[in-house]
């Protein structure tokens, strides 16, 4: 099945020849990093199988945030690290959606744009969950940017993950939110809206944005999301670390054209798409992030500064649950003794052999943009 880097492989130079010279650098680098993952240009490991001699070649991979073969061991354990931020309590997942009309600035000044809107979306959730009628604390917010549709159009939007609670300013009392509501979703839009409105034109008073862009309602989904360390996980594993396109989505590639499916959900079904080589990495290249840019930001109680406060409620809200049953101890190990080294790799190919480290590959062609 064809990739993306075969896509850039093949329509890589003309695209370059036509658009390069209005490119951005972190671009650039994800077309060349994309070509090169796991490839000889980056070097690696040599291996021989004892049994049958099958000698194979490991490469390194580009961990370019673009790519998509990289960041599966990365992404587990940046989700097993968060596991044991979250609390013991129902989560809501909010999304906030920029209406159509800001995308274009959005898209021209992506750096103020896309802060400016995670910063607004979070800090909204946040003044909106103080108000005593609604909950009076202080949420935890993670959020995640997003950029793209399942047909790569460019769609800015943030996914957060809130605390189904907040905590009282004198850090001694939870607020629980109900099972199925935090806030309305019509208040959240227009306060994520004005926020967004009042922090984009003092960044970028040259955006001349015509005034009827604000009276445009914005888009707000708020869904419980399930409990605890669980809802955490499987939010983050769909949302934290995806980027635009797969490569089991891509069908067919040819001298011309590119052929992908995505997900049509107002049908409720899988279509397929074709587009020339050129709007393939166009569309692609749209959702490649600015050098530097943080797209998982903390807010409330997830942020930083608040992480022994965040520890310290976790404990508490986990004594007051009700006590659960004991696990079945797990059987004991046997003793491998301790000399007890770790198994070596199985050969792929032959099932029977190990795999020996022969040699080192040195990369083929220094790494930089």
């Amino acid at each position: 099945m064809p990739e993306v880097a075969d896509v850039f492989r093949r329509f890589g130079d003309s695209y370059l020849a036509v658009h390069g010279a209005a490119m951005l650098p972190s671009h650039r680098r994800a077309v060349a990093d994309i070509i090169a993952c796991r490839t000889e240009a980056l070097g690696g490991q040599r291996w021989c199988c004892n049994h049958c001699g099958t000698l194979l070649h490991v490469f390194h991979s580009c961990r370019n945030r673009a790519c998509p073969k990289c960041h599966a061991e990365q992404t587990q354990a940046w989700l097993e690290q968060r596991r044991e931020e979250m609390l013991p309590v129902p989560y809501f997942h909010v999304t906030v959606t920029v209406p159509e009309e800001l995308r274009a600035a959005l898209r021209r000044h992506q750096i103020d744009g896309y802060g400016a809107l995670m910063n607004a979306a979070a800090k909204a959730i946040i003044v909106l969950a103080r108000n005593p009628r609604w909950l009076g604390g202080t949420v935890g917010v993670l959020a995640v940017l997003h950029t793209w549709t399942q047909r790569l159009i460019f769609h800015p939007h943030v996914h957060c993950l809130v605390t189904g609670g907040g905590l009282s300013d004198e850090g001694t009392t939870w607020h629980p939110a109900g099972k199925t509501f935090i806030f309305p979703k019509s208040a959240l839009a227009t306060l994520a809206r004005a926020r967004f409105r009042d922090v984009f034109a003092r960044l970028r008073p040259d955006a001349a944005l015509p005034p009827h862009v604000w009276q445009i309602p914005w888009v707000v989904h708020i869904t419980p999301w399930g409990n605890g360390q669980r809802a955490a996980l499987d939010y983050l594993a769909r949302y934290a670390f995806r980027i635009a396109i797969t490569n089991n989505r891509i069908l067919a590639l040819d001298d011309a054209t590119v052929t992908y499916r995505y997900n049509d959900r107002a049908a409720d079904r899988q279509r397929t798409e074709t587009v020339s080589g050129h709007e393939f990495i166009r569309r692609f290249l749209q959702h490649v992030l600015p050098a530097g840019f943080h797209k998982i930001r903390h807010y409330g109680l997830c942020h930083a500064s608040r992480r022994d406060r965040m520890h310290n409620l976790r404990n508490v809200l986990l004594l007051e649950q009700p006590a659960s049953p004991p696990a079945k101890p797990a059987a004991p190990e046997p003793d491998a003794g301790p000399q007890a080294q770790p198994s070596p790799r199985r050969c792929p190919l032959c099932k029977t052999g190990h795999l020996t480290l022969l040699r080192r590959l040195s990369p083929a062609r220094p790494q930089g943009p």
